[in-house]
């Protein structure tokens, strides 16, 4: 008797646990209508933003345990707006995304570390045209309610990816560094 008075809610705490453990490492879940991802660069050294209108992100994120957050968030090129119809569709040419062959852009985090409070450090491999680079930058988190908002600035070279060949790499026309901006809303 005293063997399974103590057995059985041992087993039930280890249930317990295991449920609580699995419910943390559950990935959050995204609210597109809330979260963007937004690019800004010059042409004729006048800044451009244009937003990219589809993407997923699936973050696993702790603010406690940081070190073992992973993110990965894939974007739709052809989602890239610039606010002009024609200019969208120039963009997915070859020269550019080449969206027929390379139709996402991908960001895969390899560590998240604490730089202060809600502050850290996020380097990972980004992908874009095939072409993979390693990248870092600053995150910030905050709470807002149930959710948590992740906001990050990730400056970029476009000619280290190949976005804009031929005639496209003269940089006076369109400048080399794009500001990639992201606001992630997930709970």
């Amino acid at each position: 008797m005293t063997f399974s008075r103590f057995i059985r809610p041992s087993l039930l705490a280890l249930a317990a646990a295991s449920f609580t453990l699995a419910a943390q490492a559950a990935p959050l879940k995204v609210d597109p209508a809330k979260s963007a991802v937004t690019a800004t660069f010059k042409q004729l050294n006048v800044p451009v933003d244009a937003k990219f209108k589809k993407f997923n992100a699936t973050i696993d994120f702790d603010a406690a345990k940081p070190e073992q957050g992973k993110a990965t968030v894939e974007i739709d090129v052809a989602s890239f707006d610039l606010g002009e119809p024609e200019y969208n569709k120039e963009v997915l040419k070859k020269e550019w995304f080449n969206a027929a062959q390379f139709p996402k852009a991908t960001f895969v985090t390899s560590s998240i570390k604490p730089a202060g409070s809600g502050k850290f450090d996020v380097a990972g491999k980004l992908t874009i045209k095939g072409k993979s680079t390693d990248v870092s930058f600053p995150l910030t988190v905050k709470k807002d309610g149930a959710a948590q908002v992740f906001d990050g600035t990730l400056p970029i070279k476009r000619l280290t990816y190949n976005i804009g060949e031929g005639e496209w790499k003269d940089t006076g026309m369109v400048a080399d560094e794009v500001t990639i901006k992201f606001h992630i809303v997930a709970q």
